[in-house]
């Protein structure tokens, strides 16, 4: 069976469900009144965003689907999306082995800002539009380099003017402006991607770039107060580990008669394939705030609240309920040689680590949404998600830009700790502070070297270690250049009053080989 609409006419499929609403008429009327735009067609837009889109069109609650478009090079839209009438095979991968399979349809559209802008022009000109929504990643709103300064690329929009610029932040700028002077509606750029304050990063670029516009004269006080005032920004919290295509899914598909479903590899590196797969848990918890209307996702199980709720959620989940409990399993995952989280999770000595740093640590001073148990959330990770053997997630993929995530996932923890009165108590974070810089040695708990992820301090921190290696004792004096560094973790440690019981925990996991094991064993268990 091709996965194309002519395709999935056959009776061939193999328990595989299909759209139950007309692709067609569908498509028809999204072309003429679209409601919803998405930048960033990527995996989780298609495992997640799609498939809720699906579920209001299946139940009648939407006659409109998705357009997406792609910013970031073609190859997503041109080689994946459009040989199959943008069609996609959603797979979900359930503890027990068994795969759930879905053809969704809900992609109306699909577009690159390469080549359809005047098509981009027109959908933001409607009036009908209501949601612009975005999974570009963290990176896709960084308008400046990591001391601050404007990249290249945006000091070149800013000077050149929205009709002339090259950033999907000045893009969508001068597109907004353009609404202004065609209908004037009020429109929800909605930030979907998996980082905190992401609604208030999407505007703080947008505002930079539209300031630099008015500063130059490309833009007059109207335009620039309707990207203020009518341009709405709302926070966003999502959770769904949808790793890159599997090839044993691929295989599976292919078994089931599904043709020319091949993972490819796009120049900029992304792992893309006409199908896509995940977990079965999903949250989307998003801040209500649609000036011209919105679809009834809550029908479809999206959560909408108040701002400060949403950080909440956020808090609950990087701080405490998930996040760090994957940092843990990265970096000892990584000394003690696994190459996946499932695997991991039958380690009876990794799986007690990340439980009571959770519970004893974490829960006492976790931030309590409401909307979402934290305790319940917590659970379903710890017996449910990371114990999936058939999710194809690796240590190593986790610690990646590790010394990005310290300060969020650990900081908050032990500022809340600090608060409290005092962090005496606390063994287990510490613990996993002392594993990173084992990490940073790249010497495995048998001593054989490895590859560390890529992190963007990675060879400063490691540079602060130089000279030390396995059967060393190290003093505190010596690491204080690295633990005083709020910046990497969040809280000056040796203010914290942790700085000695790290150093002791990094000297034993020095001592020598299964010094590592042997640590998590005498501490943990």
């Amino acid at each position: 069976m091709k996965l194309t609409l002519e395709g999935i006419k056959t009776d061939d499929l193999k328990d595989c469900r299909l759209p139950e609403y007309n692709v067609d008429k569908m498509r028809h009327a999204t072309s003429a009144h679209p409601v919803w735009l998405h930048f960033g067609p990527g995996n989780i837009f298609r495992s997640f965003i799609c498939a809720a889109a699906q579920r209001l069109l299946n139940q009648g609650e939407m006659s409109t689907g998705i357009i997406c478009a792609e910013s970031h090079g073609t190859e997503i839209v041109t080689e994946c999306y459009r040989p199959h009438d943008n069609l996609c095979v959603s797979v979900t991968m359930n503890p027990d082995g068994s795969i759930d399979k879905e053809i969704i349809g809900s992609i109306a559209e699909s577009l690159t800002t390469q080549y359809d802008m005047d098509r981009l022009i027109e959908i933001f000109c409607a009036p009908t539009l209501q949601i612009v929504s975005f999974t570009i990643t963290e990176k896709g709103y960084a308008i400046t380099d990591s001391s601050g300064a404007y990249t290249q690329q945006i000091k070149e929009d800013m000077t050149a003017g929205p009709d002339k610029c090259s950033h999907l932040m000045s893009l969508l700028a001068g597109l907004c402006i353009r609404r202004f002077h065609s209908c004037g509606k009020p429109l929800a750029l909605v930030s979907m991607d998996n980082c905190s304050h992401n609604g208030e990063k999407l505007e703080n670029s947008i505002a930079a770039i539209a300031s630099a516009w008015k500063t130059h004269g490309y833009i007059n006080d109207d335009e620039f107060n309707y990207l203020k005032n009518s341009i709405s920004y709302p926070w966003s919290m999502i959770d769904k580990i949808t790793p890159r295509p599997d090839a044993g899914i691929e295989h599976r598909l292919e078994a089931d008669g599904i043709d020319d479903i091949k993972i490819f590899v796009t120049p900029g590196g992304v792992y893309t394939a006409p199908f896509v797969n995940a977990e079965r848990p999903e949250y989307l918890v998003i801040e209500d705030d649609f000036p011209n209307g919105r679809p009834v996702l809550e029908k479809a199980g999206i959560l909408f609240t108040d701002r400060d709720t949403v950080n909440k959620v956020e808090k609950m989940k990087v701080c405490t309920c998930l996040n760090p409990l994957h940092t843990c399993l990265a970096i000892y995952g990584c000394l003690l040689g696994f190459t996946s989280i499932s695997e991991e999770m039958k380690s009876h000595e990794l799986r007690t680590f990340i439980t009571r740093m959770a519970y004893e640590e974490g829960m006492p001073v976790v931030v309590n949404p409401g909307i979402i148990n934290p305790k319940d959330f917590l659970d379903e990770v710890l017996t449910q998600r990371l114990p999936n053997p058939f999710m194809p997630d690796t240590p190593q993929r986790i610690a990646t830009d590790t010394s990005q995530k310290l300060p969020i996932r650990f900081g908050e923890t032990i500022k809340l700790h600090i608060e409290r009165g005092s962090v005496d108590g606390l063994r287990f974070i510490p613990l996993v502070i002392a594993g990173w810089l084992r990490y940073l040695l790249a010497l495995d708990d048998n001593g054989i070297p490895f590859t560390p992820s890529s992190d963007p301090l990675l060879d400063k921190c490691r540079a602060m270690l130089e000279g030390i290696t396995l059967g060393c004792h190290v003093t505190t004096e010596q690491l204080l250049p690295l633990l005083t560094n709020a910046n990497i973790f969040g809280v000056d440690l040796e203010k914290a009053g942790l700085a000695d019981k790290i150093t002791h925990f990094f000297n034993e996991l020095l001592a020598g080989k299964g010094a590592v094991l042997a640590t998590i064993k005498k501490y943990i268990l």
